[in-house]
């Protein structure tokens, strides 16, 4: 829906659905959201299609029918979701929502496809952007070499997502942003990793390639790099890697790298001390589930951190005296900071909200709360009221 200075919306990748027709038939949530939040004014639906749903909208006059249902319902698609390529609920995900990475050319195209899509569906005179993988799994590259390898094949994919999407404007007119979304384990996983990259190798070496490919030169090709490649500032990530948003912020801005959207979303976090620990471990067991990825990290009293790849190894390790925190990268209900005997990240939301109210740093703000079908009992409420509550937290805090 549009707010002052953006756009807000949730992710429908909390909706099971890998084909295009599941995927429209969970679209009926964002009509019941829309009548308890905006029922007089137009919808923004931030949109996930996996590969294969992508590919069924592109046949026949699938993508025509569903531009007009939009019109028809007052709803539009201003941001998309293509992060996970593959199936996303009811099944093992883990480390393969990264699969296939931006070494393939699988990832490409998929990329492409999803671009040519939202081209033909956003409205006039908006921007448009797609969150997307922090190009791998680092784990993936076993040696220092082969994961170099990854980030320079992945970049040159990145180049030509580049040009298509500087062809896709001058032809139509529209102009949309790759937005890369760092995650816990990912090659990109934090500020500082992010910057480097954009920095050092899309900028310093990738422009070349650019301006090789297009014919232009190499400020015409930084130029097309910083418009069509963002950042997408995921809260969660940055809270489990104990980032300050102030501090991320002015990092960006010195550097002139723009933030295409911002995932409101929330992780579980916890203070450790001895007398509370069993209480906080019994806390976190139901939280240990087989679905998705929990990247785990400890603070520790000599201010370092220590990073688990999943919350199951971390627990083993929670009763290190060392360690003075606990963040775990399980996206949880935002409205709430209290879970039992743990807490949320959710006043990282908070510091966000507020610098953006202050200076708006990016169009797109998208609530992504996607694990209300692990959530343990007592939190699965009904969809349709927990993501317009969500919703309208979010609201009354930009009003503020």
């Amino acid at each position: 829906m549009k707010i002052q200075n953006g756009q807000l919306t949730y992710c429908t990748n909390i909706h099971p659905g890998e084909t295009w027709p599941e995927v429209f038939q969970s679209l009926d949530y964002c009509l019941a959201v829309k009548e308890r939040v905006s029922p007089d004014q137009p919808f923004g639906i931030g949109l996930r299609l996996s590969a294969q749903a992508a590919q069924q909208l592109g046949r026949g006059k699938a993508l025509a029918e569903f531009k007009n249902w939009l019109e028809e319902k007052d709803c539009y698609v201003f941001t998309m979701n293509g992060f996970p390529y593959g199936g996303f609920h009811n099944k093992v995900v883990k480390d393969h929502v990264h699969a296939p990475d931006w070494t393939t050319v699988e990832r490409l195209d998929y990329t492409k496809l999803l671009f040519d899509q939202l081209g033909m569906l956003l409205p006039t005179e908006m921007e448009g952007g797609i969150s997307t993988s922090p190009l791998s799994y680092r784990f993936w590259h076993k040696t220092e070499e082969a994961l170099a390898a990854a980030v320079w094949k992945s970049t040159l994919h990145l180049i030509d997502l580049v040009a298509f999407l500087a062809r896709l404007k001058e032809r139509t007119g529209r102009s949309l942003h790759l937005d890369i979304e760092p995650e816990p384990d990912g090659i990109l996983e934090n500020c500082g990793e992010f910057i480097d990259y954009y920095e050092n190798i899309l900028l310093a070496k990738g422009a070349a390639a650019l301006a090789k490919k297009m014919d232009i030169s190499p400020t015409q090709a930084e130029d097309h790099i910083r418009e069509h490649i963002q950042l997408c500032y995921d809260v969660c990530h940055f809270a489990v890697a104990y980032e300050e948003p102030q501090w991320v912020l002015d990092q960006l801005q010195a550097k002139g790298i723009k933030v295409g959207k911002i995932q409101i979303s929330a992780a579980i976090k916890s203070q450790l001390n001895e007398e509370a620990i069993e209480d906080i471990k019994s806390s976190l067991l139901p939280y240990n589930e087989s679905t998705y990825l929990h990247q785990t990290v400890f603070a520790t009293k000599d201010q370092k951190l220590a990073r688990y790849p999943d919350l199951g190894p971390a627990l083993e390790q929670i009763n290190n005296p060392d360690y003075t925190e606990l963040r775990t990268h399980f996206h949880v209900p935002i409205f709430t900071d209290s879970y039992g005997a743990l807490r949320s990240t959710n006043d990282e939301i908070e510091k966000v909200l507020k610098i953006w109210n202050a200076k708006p740093f990016s169009r797109h703000l998208e609530i992504e709360t996607y694990t209300w079908g692990v959530l343990p009992a007592n939190h699965q409420l009904d969809l349709t009221a927990s993501i317009s509550r969500e919703l309208s937290w979010v609201l009354e805090r930009l009003e503020q």
